[in-house]
């Protein structure tokens, strides 16, 4: 993995909106693949047109390859800026969720405002007393301080069968209220489960959770939220 200058963020002297089409690209593949205008601007919720003069001074700054036709890709200084912001959120989602008592559903946005500010010190002071942790409220990796960054693979909740034992092993964090009915039904991170009953005809999937004395229903709008990996042993 890429190993950036950290300075190199501060020497340009970025704006957050430049932060955040950085972090949206890497996170939408811009890293390995092109990214189109359009699926930015969905992703950010803002015009075409806006998507395009932005990309168009990002790259004008080294930061991003842009073909009007093709998309956009990352360069590795944009990339490594891309990270850079994605390790601050990381950790700042860990330590309101740890050390201030935030829950997951409420991390979200305050990370997303405080992500641009926080120094280098204050990053690395908020890794140490969280001890180093390896992944977010959600189980999302958090990338090193040089980089290293691999997203690990793991099933959605939809392709399970009935009767395997799995664990959860990440959320998505896109929606809070989705966040919410998850802690609801006790599909927290490290919960383990066994599936009762596949969905069928697009129907819920049954869940009997580890401790639990009861099956639980998971739509599968919320099924598709929770990624898991078989039970070791």
């Amino acid at each position: 993995m890429l190993a950036e200058d950290p300075n190199r963020r501060r020497e340009l002297k970025l704006s957050s909106a430049q932060e955040d089409y950085l972090k949206a690209l890497e996170q939408a593949g811009a890293g390995t693949v092109a990214v189109s205008t359009s699926d930015l601007s969905h992703r950010l919720g803002v015009s075409p047109a806006s998507v395009a003069e932005m990309l168009g001074r990002l790259a004008g700054m080294g930061l991003v390859a842009h073909d009007r036709y093709h998309g956009a890709r990352l360069t590795p200084a944009g990339r490594g800026v891309a990270l850079e912001m994605i390790r601050h959120h990381r950790l700042l989602e860990m330590y309101l969720s740890e050390a201030l008592g935030y829950q997951w559903d409420e991390v979200h946005e305050e990370a997303e405002r405080l992500e641009h500010v926080i120094s280098e010190r204050m990053e690395e002071r908020i890794f140490d007393v969280l001890g180093r942790p390896h992944v977010d409220p959600h189980g999302d990796p958090i990338p090193t301080r040089t980089g290293g960054y691999r997203a690990p693979i793991h099933r959605p909740l939809t392709e399970a069968r009935a009767g395997e034992r799995l664990v959860v092993r990440r959320v998505s964090d896109r929606d809070p209220d989705k966040l919410r009915e998850l802690a609801r039904l006790g599909l927290r991170l490290d919960a383990e489960l066994e599936v009762v009953h596949e969905s069928r005809y697009e129907g819920p999937i049954s869940v009997r959770v580890a401790g639990a004395r009861r099956t639980v229903s998971v739509p599968l709008g919320i099924a598709r939220a929770v990624y898991l990996e078989a039970v070791a042993g």
